[in-house]
């Protein structure tokens, strides 16, 4: 939370306003235009195949393998379905991507974190067990995001100097402010099951005692209804109960894949794909130890990882 209200405040000087309101946040704060990457998705994948020949042999040959047998469904077009996700085809033991790419920054962070699901499955090909094919939930999200924060230190294929700081900084930025949004999700669906019989007066006083503390420095004067019931947009809540801390586990297992490539980028790949090879024949702490990462959430793992992500944004 002092790293959001410290981006929270950057953002209020650059826009000369004194009080963020909720659609200041989702404006570039110098005015500038929306990143474009690529104009086709063609140069959406070649670009991505850069990036995984500059990271590491392994996986860029299983991407190139992808394209080559035509795995990767990737363009926007007329009645295609929405969404984007990575699937395996189970009795041909291959990934599948799909997605809507339009050219944006968020295509691309899009196709590197499915990617890195497709590399859990090409990484789990030969398992004999078809249940250990697969990983828990909390680790294939490492898989996902690792991939994300590693293929980023590689963005210059498609972007010039200033235009890849930006798309670090955001995706930076975008990591960070997950995790307060994730702490409300996952305490108010502890709330609400702990609490079977309250009323929607209570419920709602709950949830906005969970904002007062991890919502930031918005303010939402005139409109504090909207904020009140802002816990709709996440579909979690209605049909996924106690689901959505996952996803916060699996963040903090792809800080530290991040960090540990800072220190030894060969060894932190090699840990990383050594752990993805073991699906889900190990329990989730020993998959996590297996990629180099620490399964614990107290402030001794989760504050370095927040400080190193502020200083790469200090020095965007």
């Amino acid at each position: 939370m002092p790293v959001v209200r410290e981006l929270q405040a950057e953002r209020r000087k650059k826009l000369k306003i004194d009080k963020l309101q909720p659609w200041d946040l989702a404006v570039d704060p110098l005015n500038r235009p929306p990143l474009k990457p690529f104009a086709e998705v063609g140069e959406m994948v070649s670009r991505t195949q850069k990036i995984f020949d500059s990271l590491d042999d392994e996986l860029a040959r299983g991407f190139k393998q992808m394209d080559d047998l035509k795995l990767l469904d990737l363009d926007n077009r007329k009645g295609k379905a929405p969404g984007g996700y990575q699937q395996n085809l189970s009795e041909a033991r291959v990934p599948f991507i799909f997605m809507n790419a339009i050219g944006l920054q968020r295509d691309v962070e899009t196709l590197l974190h499915e990617a890195g699901h497709a590399f859990h499955a090409q990484a789990t090909r030969d398992e004999d067990l078809y249940a250990y094919r697969g990983a828990p939930i909390e680790f294939c999200e490492v898989a996902s995001m690792s991939m994300e924060l590693l293929g980023n230190e590689f963005l210059e294929e498609f972007y010039l100097t200033t235009e890849v700081n930006r798309a670090r900084k955001t995706h930076l930025e975008g990591v960070i402010g997950f995790f307060p949004w994730m702490a409300v999700v996952d305490a108010f669906q502890h709330w609400i099951y702990t609490h079977p019989g309250h009323t929607r007066a209570e419920r709602k006083a709950a949830y906005l005692q969970l904002m007062d503390r991890f919502g930031g420095d918005v303010d939402f004067s005139g409109f504090e209804e909207v904020r009140a019931h802002s816990w709709h947009r996440q579909l979690h809540i209605f049909q996924y109960p106690f689901y959505y801390v996952e996803y916060g586990i699996a963040q903090l297992g792809a800080l530290q894949a991040w960090a540990n490539s800072k220190a030894n980028k060969s060894k932190a790949l090699n840990d990383y794909k050594k752990s993805l090879a073991l699906g889900g024949s190990r329990p989730l702490p020993e998959l996590f130890a297996a990629a180099g990462c620490k399964f614990q959430f107290d402030a001794a793992t989760i504050k370095p990882l927040i400080q190193l992500a502020g200083t790469e944004l200090k020095k965007l």
